[in-house]
């Protein structure tokens, strides 16, 4: 499976990045293909393209502040989570990707 997402935490630094690590890691061992673009305080890293979200299966929005771009997601199968939720239970996380990209 192709995942796309987001991550942005209130204070744009620690969670965002650790969001991104762990939702990589999890799709990474069930052998997606995944990135995670990053909004934080240095601005937006690994900026994912036009190419990048037609081809994607699903997006993941780990996020918990608003994000620059959300319409580039319209159309696509979005879930939306908390950065806790993706640092917490991304494995689990990544599971339900699975179940709701076949709906």
């Amino acid at each position: 499976m192709n995942i796309v997402g987001v991550s942005a935490c209130t204070v744009g630094i620690a969670h965002t990045y650790m969001a991104q690590q762990k939702l990589e890691d999890a799709a990474k061992a069930v052998n997606d293909q995944v990135k995670i673009e990053t909004q934080g305080t240095i601005g937006i890293e690994n900026e994912l393209t036009e190419q990048d979200i037609n081809g994607a299966d699903i997006v993941i929005l780990a996020v918990d502040v608003k994000i620059a771009g959300e319409e580039r997601f319209d159309g696509k199968k979005v879930v939306k989570v908390s950065t806790a939720t993706a640092i917490k239970s991304p494995n689990k996380l990544i599971a339900k990707l699975h179940e709701l990209a076949k709906q």
